[in-house]
């Protein structure tokens, strides 16, 4: 027999359900993100043209072009909901800044997720002349200089835009991606391949994997209340390569 003191208490765990998780019957996409075919012989990235650069490293640097790990799992692959959410609905900005790094003279992380508003922090940890040269078609674009004192600037965007480019002007084999989104539901996975997307409420969602060369793969959801949905990319070298 239900007792007001059993409903209070009811209540108060729903509640803790939905503040752990943003809707009590959220469910999660997860995934892992692969390469198959052969393996192109990429050309490691030449600094020699500023021996600044070429000292910070004892080994060849590999092309940020196809990051592979264990099994061909695939890095620098940007996953996230392109169909299926609910129109009109809106979320907030992460006060947590998204951060570029400028580390090595390579851009760290290659590919970046960020909402609309989120502050977007641009660290130089190099210690030496950079520039961070950004080529939107919808946001603004900006090209700031960073000299070796200049350690950090931040900025944002405030408009939605799919993937454009960023990169060094004087170092031209610095680049990176960034897509500016309205929520919160993407990934950028790392060498292990692994992507994880939760919150989601109950639905059908139309899900898409990114990569700067490969183009895109997509696939759909549907997810129940509190389900964790698996989900499997597969890229492959375009024929004749």
């Amino acid at each position: 027999m239900l007792t007001k003191r059993n409903i209070l208490a009811a209540t108060a765990i729903l509640g803790l359900a939905v503040v752990a998780t943003g809707s009590a019957f959220a469910g999660t996409i997860t995934g892992t993100v692969t390469y198959e075919g052969k393996v192109p012989n990429l050309k490691p990235i030449a600094m020699d043209a500023d021996p600044s650069c070429a000292k910070k490293h004892t080994t060849p640097q590999p092309s940020d072009v196809l990051v592979l790990g264990d099994g061909n799992t695939m890095a620098n692959i940007l996953v996230r909901v392109v169909g299926g959410l609910p129109a009109g609905k809106t979320w907030p900005a992460p006060k947590e800044p998204a951060v570029l790094d400028q580390n090595g003279c390579r851009y760290e992380p290659h590919v970046i997720g960020i909402q609309i508003g989120q502050p977007f922090r641009i660290l130089n940890s190099d210690g030496i002349l950079h520039n961070v040269h950004s080529l939107p078609k919808v946001n603004k674009p900006f090209n700031r200089a960073m000299p070796a004192n200049i350690k950090e600037t931040t900025t944002s965007f405030d408009k939605e835009e799919s993937i454009f480019q960023v990169k060094c002007d004087v170092h031209p084999w610095m680049s990176a991606f960034i897509a500016v989104t309205t929520n919160p539901f993407y990934a950028v996975t790392k060498k292990d391949g692994k992507f994880s997307i939760a919150n989601l409420d109950p639905g059908t969602y139309e899900i898409e994997a990114w990569h700067e060369k490969l183009g895109t793969q997509k696939a759909s959801v549907t997810i129940g209340a509190g389900d964790t949905k698996p989900i499997a990319f597969k890229f492959t070298a375009p024929a004749g390569k």
